[in-house]
């Protein structure tokens, strides 16, 4: 967000290859290859390490943390490969495997969900492939290959498409020759102890905790003060059935077939007291975000009570960092707001909470130099921000960083904030288009960590030129195809539809490029949730969930008539 008039700074992007032909021709080079299939002898045997994903991901590597396993579906055993499109990434998942020279070998897969593809590289000969375009049921892919005269190994992959949704995979086999790799599996070992255990949202009776995966792991087994308390087949489980303002000890282990790994270290948490379940009122279903200036940039100043009864969440924009890293803190601009004082901002924060809209305290912007990079950053952090929520009533916290993230610890302050304040927290984000290109960005990366406690990502659809949309093809911006081509970016690449929101200008004057009128919103808006008045881009599937719409800035609103809130708001309630 920016905080002046005209021209916001912004970064350049180098310019990307257009990638629409791409599909075209790596589907025609994904045809079988046939003459090759032949029947495997007896004495075959299947070349392929943990074929059926039984050890987790052991022996695979799979693109951007693509890949992960999962216990349904599956065909046999009791894993299977789970791997989701993102972005630029196709989800491909790589093995190495052992043959044998001048060999022939069978290659086959059963595969679900998306587009999935299955092929061979390095065989020396003639590298081949095969692929399905998705279906709902177990199918087999099958081909075959040749290997030439001095080939050791081969590179084995499956990979889905852009923009597509994910697949399954399992029972991998290369049948033929033993390669010298060892043949079949051995059977799993105990799994390693769980990493990164940290403790979420908690309630009066409950405390939401999560963890890292661990390779080979089938289950998981949560602990609280030593006893058993509930198992999980995730990397995430909430405990029940606790006492109130109670504090607990937290551990987890990982098992499989083998047996069950020591536990991991202790986290600590501590249940709510009676009484503050949550710091404000619900979010709706679908809403409006909207940015409240704490400043006079030319736009209309506003107190809190201006603002129109369309807008549900309101952000309060900005906190300014102080000499403590991580640390935030926030002061009225009394001089600037035409004499809003400090008594009134806190009044008629209560008055709006009361009409059943959620204040939060938004960190960042433009010229936001917040830094959170560090374990001691992220407890400042969250503890600074949880001290302006207790002073001010804020109900949440809103991340507009615009000069640098670092998911890993942005996800530990968000964790700890989230522990503080309790299940009702709001938490939002405003990344720019390029923090959303792909999963493995700091951004999207730090939204996909806190999925069970994230509220809204309003990503910030102008100031970014042309930028690639989940179908691999560029957009221009100020379309209703850049709006939509690039939220499916967010909406398949692994959050769920109520956590996207549409982030544009509420005038011409609100940012230095992008502007779209409130009728290119709300197409977007029903393309997306509904399938209908789509531009050229239109989704392989209709999100009814979809959260809404945000704008900067109220004040840019309010200067254009409402012209924005009175035509998006109506629209996102509507909203099937």
């Amino acid at each position: 967000m920016q905080r002046s008039a005209g021209s916001r700074r912004r970064r350049r992007h180098n310019s990307r290859p257009i990638l629409g032909g791409a599909m075209a021709v790596i589907a025609a080079g994904a045809l079988t290859v046939t003459g090759l299939v032949s029947t495997a002898q007896a004495a075959d045997v299947n070349n392929a390490r943990n074929a059926g994903f039984e050890s987790g991901l052991a022996n695979w590597a799979c693109s951007a943390g693509s890949g992960a396993t999962v216990s349904t579906p599956v065909r046999s055993g009791t894993s299977a490969l789970k791997a989701t499109p993102a972005g630029q990434d196709n989800a491909k998942c790589t093995q190495t495997v052992a043959v044998k020279p001048n060999s022939t070998y069978a290659l086959s897969s059963w595969v679900q969900g998306g587009y999935a593809y299955l092929g061979v590289t390095g065989s020396g000969t003639t590298d081949v492939s095969t692929w399905t375009p998705g279906s709902t049921s177990w199918t087999k892919l099958s081909t075959s290959f040749k290997t030439g005269a001095n080939t050791t190994s081969v590179t084995v992959y499956t990979h889905g498409w852009y923009g597509q949704s994910a697949y399954f995979a399992d029972d991998i086999e290369v049948t033929g020759p033993d390669g010298g790799g060892g043949g079949e599996d051995p059977g799993p070992v105990i799994p390693a102890a769980p990493a990164g255990l940290a403790a979420g949202a908690t309630t009066t009776s409950s405390v939401s905790l999560s963890w890292n995966a661990v390779s080979g792991a089938t289950g998981y087994k949560v602990y609280r003060d030593g006893v058993q308390a509930t198992t999980s087949t995730g990397t995430s489980a909430t405990v029940t059935g606790l006492a109130s303002d109670t504090a607990y000890q937290f551990t987890v282990s990982a098992t499989n077939a083998a047996g069950e790994s020591v536990k991991s270290a202790a986290v600590s948490a501590r249940t709510a007291k009676p009484g503050t379940g949550g710091p404000g009122p619900a979010v709706p279903k679908h809403a409006v975000t909207g940015y409240w200036q704490n400043f006079n940039n030319g736009a209309a100043v506003q107190k809190l009570t201006d603002v129109p009864a369309d807008y549900d969440i309101i952000a309060v924009s900005f906190a300014d960092a102080t000499a403590t890293q991580g640390a935030v803190t926030f002061k009225l601009d009394t001089a600037g707001l035409g004499g809003y004082t400090d008594a009134q901002f806190r009044a008629d924060i209560k008055t709006k909470q009361a009409q059943g809209k959620n204040i939060i305290i938004s960190i960042g912007g433009e010229l936001g130099t917040v830094r959170v990079d560090s374990d001691a950053s992220a407890t400042a952090f969250a503890n600074s921000v949880y001290a302006l929520m207790q002073d001010y009533g804020f109900n949440g916290v809103d991340i507009d960083l615009e000069n640098g993230l670092n998911a890993t610890y942005m996800t530990k302050a968000l964790r700890q904030l989230s522990a503080k304040a309790g299940s009702g927290l709001v938490i939002t984000m405003a990344p720019q288009t390029i923090d959303m290109q792909s999963a493995s960005g700091e951004y999207f990366k730090t939204a996909l960590n806190i999925k069970d406690i994230l509220t809204v990502v309003n990503m910030q659809y102008y100031n970014s030129g042309s930028m690639l949309g989940c179908d691999g093809k560029v957009y221009s911006q100020g379309s209703v195809d850049f709006l939509t081509a690039l939220a499916c970016i967010q909406l398949e690449g692994g959050l769920d539809p109520s956590q996207v929101g549409i982030g544009v200008p509420a005038s011409t004057r609100g940012a230095g490029s992008g502007y779209v009128s409130p009728s290119i919103v709300n197409a977007a808006l029903d393309c997306l949730a509904k399938g209908t008045n789509c531009g050229s881009f239109k989704p392989s599937k209709t999100y009814p969930s979809l959260r809404g719409a945000m704008t900067w800035s109220t004040n840019w609103d309010a200067t254009a008539g409402f012209a924005w809130s009175k035509a998006v708001g109506p629209h996102v309630r509507s909203l099937p």
